[in-house]
């Protein structure tokens, strides 16, 4: 929450600039990208948004510069104009108005290197730009992305799932040692720019900068760097030797000082990604005992880090405590006490304190000593570092952070890269209750922390619906689980395509065999050592890569539409024997008699754009395997923040709903329930009426206060035995798939409420009566798949002998007597709203 300088606060989320969504899709069609976002982000909806937003903007055609969005938001946004005062002053804190330029704010540990890939990609493919530079502030970060980017644009199943039209497919993935040539995709650090540094970047994109894009990882170091080498970056950004037009950046601390950046066109907080379980939660000290001397602060904190020790043991974890200090006297000074301190207390040896406590400074070494932490061997269990840990260092087993003093954890973007190295969750967490990681923070200023760390993560007032645990209403639910199995289908060609031109295909040199050298470090001693062999790559005959490549002519011609694709134009002009020439001849061009791996690609690429008109499109059908079940104990906390309460969500409480909340909340929720508030609330005067195990009810939209009204009821409470509403995510998620335009989507959608009704669940999607006139797409298939799966369960329990059934409706105000007469009557299983039948149709 910035501070102007009469010290207002604002949310985050009111300074986002706004993309319109309104695109001629002549211009930019989104769609035509959703198949391969669906496989690259999975569910991930976050990280699709942003990508979306993004190309929306950089490709729509209705923005020229930063400025022109910037400007359009603040003509239409109080708040901004409240935040700067004047245009011109919003204008002084845009970084690169001049530029198509803009920033993400993507919450520390939920997929960053997703977000650059895919938009990288898709600029590529797309040929709205010849080649991507990402730039990033460390050697760490660079080569994390590189990996990951290598792994990425050699998955198969991501390049098919790119338009037939796409320019670019395979991008090469290099970094500035290398020329950076059109497809490829550059990542490096900044130092790169610099003008006394050898690298290929200044000479290959000067006078390219129109049909270059740069994406800044980790971009607040452009923002908060003043002096010295990292300010260089910026002014490469600018200088108009290069005249880049495209620059978009990303980071999960989006701040300069306590101020948030001016340029944000999407974000996704720490507060959501922690709702959302993608990330630890952030437990932090607002109080603690009165405590003499350091070594009464640290029994606390080894007592702390202990327990945790205890608690993620099942996960195969030893966790990490960071100590961070201000300053490097400080660092080396905490570090000797506490090695001390454990030495006395926890009855170690000289020896094995050292090699449990590592020291951080922030020279080149330390990168090498921080890999050797993650190191599965490594018996490192204390960090202590200088203001914040090398950003790129995903290790994720840090479940507790000590600010040794104030200066240390003082600022909103301190604290963001701080809690940044421990926010992510372990791979190996794959049950239980979502981890957290603790701030163990000095109680003489816990107060200054809390408001900190609250702004940071935009901890507004809430309030928190939960079950209660020993409710008599609790029910269990049956699932089912799925495997999805993929059905292809062919889709004939367009057109033809001059294949082989050259008479050759253009190969990169490659080895049959190669002899390599491995670097190991050995974590608890740090030793290094070099390991030297050879290895041998796989390889194929020339017989071999042409007998796969004329396999590949005969699919494109058994296309379902001959009229497209005439019979015998390809394997006719490209015999077995002729195919064999073109790889022993772009074989020899290279020295090599055999193929490689990537030589065999190169050679099945040269065939792409062939194939791709004669591509296949994916149906995944969903395989019952066997059932499970689940009760109503399983569903996840759900918060309401006070913004909410004011504009859409309504929240039902008793009497007994304050007890049962947190102390923190309890001030909050007497505000609500003031009758000069105005907040949306309803009181349920009879505890009992609510026959849900759960403390209070949030309903989300108007429909929903209407369906629950109807709930409460005299009319029906005598009815129903048990209710629960359901939460968006991780409860009772149903598979399904649809299409989005033309192109197929899948996802997972939560039902709104789950009523038991004796040895009968009703299970209903509540929906406004607007989809009546104009059912979705999307609609229509999460009818069809929650109709068949019921339907599917049903049959089950049934073969079991099992009393338990189980019904499914879509159900609208206009239905809402009608359902609940039926209810009463004990005719749900044949009931059926007029939303159900509409959705049920055929489409118009």
């Amino acid at each position: 929450m910035p501070r102007s300088a009469d010290s207002k606060q604002f949310r985050n989320e009111e300074l986002v600039l706004k993309v319109s969504p309104s695109v001629s899709r002549s211009v930019w069609d989104e769609s035509r990208y959703d198949p391969f976002l669906d496989a690259l982000c999975d569910d991930r909806e976050y990280q699709k948004a942003a990508i979306h937003t993004s190309l929306r903007y950089l490709l729509s055609g209705e923005y020229g510069s930063l400025r022109d969005l910037a400007k359009e938001n603040f003509d239409e946004s109080d708040v901004l104009q409240e935040r700067y005062g004047s245009w011109q002053n919003m204008e002084r804190h845009l970084q690169l108005p001049a530029q198509l330029s803009a920033s993400i704010d993507l919450a520390t540990g939920t997929g960053k290197s997703y977000v650059l890939y895919g938009i990288a990609a898709i600029l590529l493919a797309e040929g709205a730009v010849d080649r991507v530079l990402v730039l990033c502030p460390s050697t760490t970060i660079e080569s994390g992305l590189l990996t990951k980017f290598r792994q990425l644009a050699g998955k198969r199943e991501l390049r098919d799932l790119l338009p037939a039209e796409a320019k670019i497919t395979t991008p090469t993935i290099i970094n500035a040692r290398e020329t950076i040539t059109d497809g490829a995709i550059c990542v490096e650090n900044y130092h790169a720019v610099l003008e006394h540094v050898g690298s290929s970047v200044r000479d290959s994109l000067r006078g390219r900068g129109e049909r270059t894009a740069v994406l800044n990882d980790e971009a607040h170091h452009v923002a908060n760097e003043s002096a010295g080498r990292a300010k260089k970056w910026k002014e490469f950004l600018i200088d108009p030797a290069y005249g880049f037009r495209y620059v978009v950046g990303v980071s999960g601390t989006c701040y300069v000082g306590d101020d948030y950046f001016a340029d944000v066109i999407y974000r996704y907080s720490l507060r959501e990604a922690m709702e959302q379980r993608y990330v630890k939660k952030v437990d932090y000290v607002t109080d603690g005992p009165p405590t003499n001397g350091h070594d009464e602060k640290w029994q606390l904190i080894l007592a702390r880090h202990e327990d945790i020790k205890k608690r993620v043991k099942s996960h195969h974890l030893l966790p990490l405590t960071i100590v961070v200090t201000p300053s490097i006297s400080r660092c080396d000074d905490v570090a000797d006490e506490l090695r001390a301190f454990l030495i006395e207390y926890a009855d170690l040896s000289a020896d094995e304190a050292a090699a449990r406590v590592l020291v951080i400074h922030s020279d080149a070494a330390d990168l090498q000593k921080l890999d050797a932490v993650d190191a599965p061997t490594s018996k490192v269990e204390w960090i202590v570092s200088v203001s914040m840990l090398n950003e790129g260092w995903d290790v994720k087993r840090v479940f507790q952070i000590v600010p040794h003093e104030e200066r240390a954890f003082n600022s909103k973007l301190l604290i963001s890269q701080v809690l940044g190295r421990g926010l992510r969750v372990p791979d190996s967490w794959k049950t239980g209750a979502q981890p957290s990681v603790t701030v163990f923070n000095h109680d003489a200023w816990a107060g200054r922390i809390r408001r900190l760390v609250d702004e940071m993560l935009e901890v507004e007032k809430r309030i928190t619906t939960d079950v209660i645990a020993g409710h008599p209403l609790h029910f269990s639910l049956d699932h089912i689980h799925y495997r999805l199995d993929a059905v292809f289908a062919k889709k004939s060609p367009a057109r033809g395509y001059e294949l082989f031109a050259k008479g050759y295909v253009d190969l990169p040199a490659g080895l049959a065999t190669e002899a390599v050298e491995t670097v190991f470090e050995r974590a608890d001693s740090g030793e290094r050592f070099k390991w030297q062999t050879k290895i041998r790559h796989k390889t194929y005959t020339v017989e071999e890569v042409a007998a796969e490549m004329f396999a590949r002519l005969v699919e494109a011609e058994d296309a379902e539409d001959p009229s497209a694709w005439p019979p015998g134009r390809y394997t006719t002009k490209f015999p077995v024997d002729v195919l064999q020439r073109i790889v022993e001849k772009s074989l020899k061009r290279v020295r090599m008699n055999v193929a490689t791996e990537d030589a065999k690609q190169k050679f099945l690429q040269s065939l792409g754009t062939l194939r791709r008109k004669s591509s296949e499109t994916v149906r995944y059908k969903a395989v019952a395997t066997d059932l499970y079940g689940i009760t109503t104990l399983d569903r996840p906390a759900e918060s309401v923040s006070a913004a909410e309460l004011r504009r859409d969500k309504t929240l039902f409480f008793t009497r007994e709903t304050r007890a049962s909340l947190r102390d923190e909340q309890q001030e909050f929720f007497d505000e609500v329930i003031d009758p000069g508030a105005l907040f949306r609330r309803i009181e349920i005067a009879n505890p009992r009426d609510l026959k849900s195990p759960v403390n209070a009810v949030i309903a989300d939209a108007e429909t929903e206060r209407r369906f629950i009204a109807h709930l409460l009821s005299d009319a029906n409470i005598n009815s129903i035995d048990a209710w629960i509403k359901s939460t968006p995510i991780r409860f009772y998620e149903i598979d399904y798939a649809w299409k989005k335009g033309e192109h197929p989507k899948r996802g997972k959608f939560s039902p709104d409420f789950f009523i038991r009704i004796g040895h009968l669940t009703s299970v209903v999607e509540v929906k406004g009566d607007e989809e009546l006139r104009d059912p979705s797409e999307e609609n229509r298939k999460k009818a069809e798949y929650g109709t068949a799966h019921f339907e599917r369960l049903n049959q089950q329990l049934a073969a079991r002998g099992e009393a338990t059934r189980y019904c499914f409706n879509f159900v609208t105000p206009k239905n809402f007597g009608a359902y609940f007469q039926y209810l009463r009557d004990g005719n749900l299983p044949s009931y059926r709203s007029e939303l159900d039948v509409r959705l049920a149709a055929p489409g118009d």
